[in-house]
Parts: structure tokens; sequence; C-alpha cells
């Protein structure tokens, strides 16, 4: 259930021997987050990013729905509309439990917000096994909470997962509903997943839709400072992974350690 809000605990320390590699990759991620899709897509309400419930609303009101639909899902437990409200609610309950700042005022994550959206993302993945047709108006929700999810992520690998997984949600909105913002947003993702050639083709289709000269030569500059940054991102983790290389899971536990930073869209 919800804590009171001094009580919430951010989801990595970044203090111990850790903390350079954390600032490096953390630095990139606030890039990612922060410049590269304010600047592509325009200014997002963190709402919309974690499931459109509002901030007033209570963790425990939405956690209880959630059990309330497992309940439904051990009779049915294929049944795709249960598992996708389920997933609705695991994220609004996310976003209940996220933390302010008091300094900045920016969004972040907390490991109960973190444990929500793991669930989330668990529930999406079997709504996916269990529909043929996956619902656009739920991609959209699922796809930036993944995103978010990644920030958190303990691996390079589970980032690249959690990243890989937001761009295919992302995907589905993207097919349904193609625009500029939708197929930016979509070639973003699909930069950090590092999946270039597929990001450069979308960001192709993507600068079609571009309304004016200016606003396509923006989303080019924006695109290859987001491509920059991914291809940053890509060698941090690796050599983070060839220095810890044998050396044990305990040293494998946060290559990521320490990033409860900023989930909301800021200029």
């Amino acid at each position: 259930m919800a804590q009171n809000d001094g009580e919430r605990r951010m989801v990595f320390d970044i203090r111990g021997r850790r903390r350079h590699v954390v600032k490096v990759v953390y630095a990139i991620l606030a890039i990612l987050m922060g410049a590269s899709l304010f600047l592509v897509v325009g200014p997002v309400n963190i709402g919309e990013i974690l499931g459109g419930s509002s901030a007033s609303n209570s963790a425990e009101q939405f956690e209880d729905r959630a059990v309330s639909i497992e309940g439904e899902l051990r009779k049915d437990p294929e049944n795709a509309d249960l598992l996708l409200a389920l997933a609705r609610q695991r994220i609004y309950a996310g976003n209940a439990l996220v933390a302010i700042s008091p300094e900045t005022g920016e969004v972040q994550q907390t490991i109960e917000s973190r444990q929500q959206l793991e669930q989330a993302s668990s529930a999406w993945s079997k709504y996916l096994k269990a529909t043929d047709k996956p619902a656009p108006n739920g991609a959209q929700v699922i796809a930036p909470a993944l995103f978010s999810l990644a920030q958190t992520s303990t691996s390079g690998s589970e980032l690249e997962a959690n990243i890989g997984a937001a761009a295919d949600a992302q995907q589905i909105v993207a097919n349904n509903r193609p625009s500029l913002g939708s197929l930016s947003t979509l070639a973003i993702y699909r930069y950090f997943a590092f999946e270039y050639p597929a990001a450069a083709k979308v960001g192709v289709e993507a600068k079609k839709l571009a309304s004016s000269k200016f606003e396509r030569e923006n989303l080019e500059n924006q695109l290859e400072e987001v491509q920059k940054n991914a291809r940053a991102l890509e060698k941090q983790i690796d050599e983070y992974n060839k220095a810890t290389k044998g050396q044990g899971k305990e040293s494998l536990q946060n290559p990521l350690g320490g990033l409860s930073g900023p989930t909301s869209i800021s200029p």
C-alpha cells in the first residue's frame, strides 16, 4: 500500500564505489528523458506519462482495484480486457507512489512506484499473448511507463529489454495513429533500444509529416542528438559490462544504481 511521501524510498542510493558510473549513465538518461522528448514531441504532462491519473488520487484506490482484477483473472487468466485493465491500474498506482523533489519539483521513481510499473509490465506481456489486436489506447499508456521503468533498470540487459518493450508498444500506437508525435517518439525509443536502422527509417517517416521546413529541420537535428546520446549510452553499458565481467552477481547488481532522477519531461 501507499506510504507517506516522507517514507518513500528512492530506487537506488548513489553512495558507494559505483557512483562515478552512476553519474555518467544518469546524465545520458537525463538527456534522454528531458531534452530529447521535449524538443521532438513537445511538453508532456507527467500524468500522461504514467497513466493519466491525478497526483491527488491515492495509491490504495488503484492497488485495491488491481487486486480485485487479479481475483477475476484467477477465474479467467487469459481475459485480455482484464489484463489490460490490470496494467492500467498498476500504472496509475505507480503514478501515485512517485516522489516529488522539493528542490527541483521533478518527479522521481521510488521503490514502491517501480514495483507497480514492474507489475504493469508483467500484465502487459500477458495481455499481448492473450490478444491478436492490441489496443492502441492501452499501448499509449504502457509505452511511456515502460520507458520510465528503463530508467531504474538494474542491468544493461534489463534496460535494453524495457526500452525495447516500450518501443514495441509505441509501434502499436504509431501503426494505428501515425503522426509526427507518435512516429518521432517511436524513433527515439528505437534509438535507445539500439535499433539504429529501424529508428532511422521511422525518423524518415516522421519527417514526412512535418508541417514546415523549420519543423522538419528541427526534428532532424533532435534525432541526430538522440542517436548520439543512444550510442554514448550503448558504449557506457558495454564498458561497464566488460569492466565487471566475471566479478560475480553482486558487482552487477546496480550498474545504473542511483538512478532515481526525473521521469518528467522538462525543457
